[in-house]
């Protein structure tokens, strides 16, 4: 006896619904075939426009169908429904009993006309009708509720896959339309994010044997080679791991891998795994994914999860493997981003060369933008490093010490303070290289603080306001400073209590990127051109040295003493002035700053405010992050420079004094009794790391006072950071001037833009690009060349003493040997100043494209205008200058120049420069000629 087709219930409801006219005037259908064993016997169901309740019996006999027929009708309600499977052929039924039944006889189950039916079509792929599996399954699967999304015309074999394995595998249903492509909404991208869901790896692998297959080939066919690997994953259990797994596959398809380790890490995708080849494709496809999640972490908190927790997982399988070692290559494990890191700092130790080529390996790594707090721990290693093999500083007076510790040594005070925070995190081996190259920097800033303060007790006797030694002091930051900008704006003096110079480093880099200028005074000719910076009070404590800033003299005082201080100095100088204290500054319910505070900032008053946000967190113990200082952790200041931004105030940023940090190994030498503070007292027997310090501007101690200059002595309980002693970081008085606008500058006043603020080696180091001229033939040479020997085999034939060039011509010829000199000198050039009315001179547009270049192709609009001023007058607006030049440089439209970072910075791109301008002098040069 041939065996019956298995019918199930979607079989039965497709049916049902097919013979909808026909039920509404019968109750029973016979159905050729054996009902499903498991499948609900009971149930309801739509058929037509109605709900009824259907009875499924499954008869191999005539007695059998008519007493399931004959109970039907004694116990059915009406409407009631009854069908009947069974092999019973039709001659055997009376027509008394099949004349109860739809269309009087046995009904045959046909998948394709069902599988038409349920999905709204006009016909079927013809290849459809050959695979008795896919239209099973379709008629199996089909969804509970929705059914199957309808399909105007033709139903596609890929149509109909993608459709099953959206159901079967459990995917987010997609737009499918005749229009939509079968790999459009099933893609690698949406496989790997399936595999990690809980149960959907699961449903694949109980499918039915058959089903499985043609799954998983038609998928490999549409979404890429790399999902047959992942769903045999997923048919051996291990789906939920795939993309873990997926990162480790990448030493399989390095060269350079240990043979041991590639053989460890295809032992984890199992012994009937896939090959190599097909794993490098899977491995390719999971990073693709992987960069995406990463790229959508940035801005969602659940994508941040997904990528660590996957991550997490990888780093599980490569430990439990004994893989971790071998695996510090990758790029996507968080091990061996923490041994690159770890690398860094190593070769930072050895040599900064070492820990730049580290840096850049540390930058590729795909998990860098995840963690930019452990990236900034390695470059302020690599800063550190550099600053360190530049040779032993030393400080010669207290005027170089102040300037030197604003332009370089409170630099490296910021990367000392990272390096000492350690590694968020928290790797061992990078803790121990971070303190083998920090105690190196502390050591040389333990050397420098004690020059300092040994000057300092040689100054200290003669120094005042009007004899200054060559120091700004800072009771004359109001007449030298800040009265100098009131000449073309009521400047907005803000105090920051504490700051040092690493924070305003910090302060002035962000201050910038918001569209601040910073600028300071023309130095003498010849001069570095660097920050403000003077000298506090001694000691160098809130009492003395803000009454003192405040009131233009020396002094000492509370808040009252620094009011009546700031209105008098500038009364004296027939300007209206109003200073605000921490309880004056907050405004009530919804104004953020008090409305007499407001109201200031928009008079033509002289304003100033005092901020205590740093000196807080040093008493308090609250510092955020610890090394970080940014506009926004200081309460009021974003705010206060918006408002001077709208009314086009100058800005002074200024401390009264700095601070040292508690690095936790401090020592309590002896408490401060009869008066003194945490870092000095009014003893004159100094010690170890102290120093003696008399004179006029001693304002406490009957003019001597004896403090700290090493940052591990303090006289008071532990806090997280003090003041009041005689170190670089605590005398040294950072002044930061910022305007709104170019037009609000001084006279005699320059830039100072952030390429210039921060020193030489705390920027990356870079190499400006060198020209290499093509080669010529004999003939074709100069027949004299000022040029020098470089190597012994490079010898002229004259030496430098033979050759006779008037100096003119020199200059021109080394200009025109530079990447900007062949541009302007190239006939594209000529041709674009055709379109170009009052076009720069040549020379001034060198400048631009040679200082860029120079920059390694970025720098800021005012460090650019810097950096050209010597090639003639250059207008005030960068800005536009810029954009003359663009027309200059964009030939057709091709982005050659141009803003970047929200106009905060010029770039230009060298390498479309070359293209635009110096190809076509490339093809037109004469042919090399060898000779004989």
């Amino acid at each position: 006896m041939a065996l019956l087709p298995q019918v199930g219930r979607r079989s039965v409801e497709a049916l049902l619904d097919r013979h909808a006219r026909k039920l509404a005037e019968h109750s029973l259908m016979l159905i050729h075939g054996q009902y499903a064993v498991g499948s609900a016997t009971t149930f309801t169901a739509e058929v037509g426009e109605q709900t009824r309740r259907v009875t499924v019996r499954d008869e191999s006999s005539v007695l059998g169908i008519l007493a399931a027929w004959h109970s039907h009708r004694a116990e059915a309600a009406p409407g009631d429904l009854l069908v009947v499977t069974t092999g019973v052929d039709d001659d055997q039924l009376g027509w008394d009993l099949r004349g109860h039944a739809v269309h009087r006889r046995t009904l045959t189950v046909e998948k394709a006309e069902i599988v038409t039916q349920r999905f709204g079509a006009t016909g079927l792929d013809v290849r459809m009708y050959r695979e008795d599996w896919l239209l099973q399954a379709l008629v199996d699967a089909e969804p509970v509720g929705r059914g199957w999304p309808r399909t105007a015309g033709v139903l596609t074999r890929d149509a109909a896959l993608r459709a099953l394995a959206v159901e079967r595998l459990g995917l987010d249903p997609p737009d499918i339309s005749p229009h939509t492509t079968a790999d459009a909404a099933v893609d690698a991208d949406v496989l790997l994010a399936w595999s990690r869901t809980p149960a959907g790896p699961r449903r694949f692998a109980e499918l039915p044997d058959t089903e499985r297959k043609e799954l998983k080939k038609w998928l490999g066919e549409v979404a890429g080679p790399a999902v047959p690997v992942l769903l045999t994953l997923a048919e051996t259990g291990r789906g939920h791991d795939a993309m873990a797994l997926g990162l480790l596959g990448a030493a399989l398809r390095d060269p350079a891998a240990d043979p041991d380790v590639a053989l460890a890490v295809g032992g984890l995708f199992g012994k009937a795994g896939p090959r190599r080849g097909e794993i490098g494709a899977f491995t390719d496809a999971v990073e693709g994914t992987l960069l995406r999640w990463i790229g959508e972490a940035a801005g969602s908190v659940d994508a941040r999860q997904k990528v660590f927790a996957l991550l997490q997982r990888a780093d599980e399988l490569a430990r439990d493997a004994g893989l971790a070692a071998g695996l510090t290559g990758s790029r996507f494990l968080v091990s061996s981003f923490a041994a690159q890191l770890a690398a860094v700092v190593e070769g930072a130790h050895r040599s900064p060369a070492e820990g730049e080529a580290a840096l850049a390996e540390l930058a590729g790594h795909a998990l860098a933008g995840l963690f930019p707090a452990r990236v900034r721990v390695a470059e302020m290693a690599v800063r550190l490093a550099r600053w360190l093999r530049r040779g032993t500083p030393a400080v010669t007076s207290v005027a170089t010490g102040v300037r030197e510790h604003v332009a370089e040594w409170g630099w490296a005070d910021r990367a000392l303070s990272v390096l000492w925070a350690g590694d968020p995190g928290g790797d061992p081996a990078v803790a121990r290289s971070l303190r083998d190259l920090y105690e190196d920097g502390r050591a040389l800033r333990e050397r420098l603080d004690e020059q300092f303060a040994w000057h300092l007790a040689g100054w200290a006797p003669n120094a005042t306001a009007e004899q200054p030694g060559g120091c700004l002091v800072v009771e004359n930051i109001l007449d030298a400073v800040v009265r100098p900008l009131a000449t073309g704006g009521w400047p907005l003096v803000i105090v920051l209590d504490g700051m040092s110079s690493a924070v305003a480093a910090q302060l002035g880099e962000e201050a910038e990127r918001e569209g601040w200028q910073e600028i300071v005074p023309r130095p003498e000719e010849g001069a570095r051109r660097t920050r403000l910076a003077a000298v506090s009070m001694l000691p160098s404590i809130t009492r003395t040295s803000r009454a003192s800033l405040l009131s233009g003299a020396a002094t000492q005082g509370g808040q009252s003493t620094e009011l009546s201080g700031f209105t008098s100095f500038w009364t004296k100088r027939r300007k209206e002035a109003v200073l605000f204290h921490k309880a004056s500054i907050g405004g009530d319910a919804g104004h953020f700053l008090a409305p007499e505070l407001t109201s200031a900032l928009a008079s033509d008053a002289v304003v100033g405010v005092v901020l205590n946000t740093i000196d807080d967190a040093l008493d308090s113990g609250q510092q955020g992050q610890r090394t970080v200082w940014s506009l926004g952790d200081i309460t009021y200041l974003r705010e206060l420079l918006a408002a001077a931004r709208s009314y086009a105030r100058p800005v002074v940023l200024v401390a009264d004094h700095g601070h040292v940090i508690d690095r936790g190994r401090g020592r309590l030498t002896r408490a401060a009794d009869g008066g003194g503070s945490a870092r000095w007292r009014p003893d004159t027997d100094a010690g170890d790391g102290e120093v003696v310090l008399s004179g006029p501007r001693v304002l406490e101690g009957d003019g001597t006072i004896t403090a700290a200059w090493h940052e591990d002595i303090r006289y008071a309980a532990r806090r997280a950071g003090y003041h009041g002693g005689a170190s670089l970081a605590e005398m040294t008085v950072p002044v930061l001037v910022l305007l709104p606008s170019k037009e609000l500058a001084p006279r005699d006043w320059e830039p100072l833009p952030r390429e210039q603020a921060a020193p030489s080696w705390w920027k990356a180091a870079t190499t400006a690009p060198v020209e290499v001229p093509e080669p010529r033939s004999e003939s074709e040479q100069p027949a004299r060349r000022p040029a020098k020997p470089t190597r012994r085999q490079d010898e002229e034939l004259f030496g430098a003493e033979d050759v006779v060039m008037p100096e003119a011509v020199l200059k021109e010829a080394s200009a025109a040997a530079t990447l900007g000199g062949r541009v302007v000198a190239s006939e594209v050039y000529e041709a674009q100043k055709e379109y170009v009315r009052k076009a720069p001179e040549g020379k001034v547009v060198a400048a631009v494209i040679d200082a860029l270049a120079a920059a390694g192709g970025t720098m800021s609009p005012a460090a650019l205008a810097a950096a050209i001023s010597a090639t003639g007058r250059v207008r005030r607006n960068i800005e536009g200058f810029v954009a003359t030049v663009q027309r200059l440089l964009n030939v057709e439209g091709y982005p050659v120049l141009g803003f970047v970072d929200a106009g905060h910075a010029v770039k230009l791109d060298i390498a479309l420069l070359r293209d635009q301008f110096l190809a076509a002098d490339a093809q037109a040069r004469p042919p090399r000629m060898d000779m004989p």
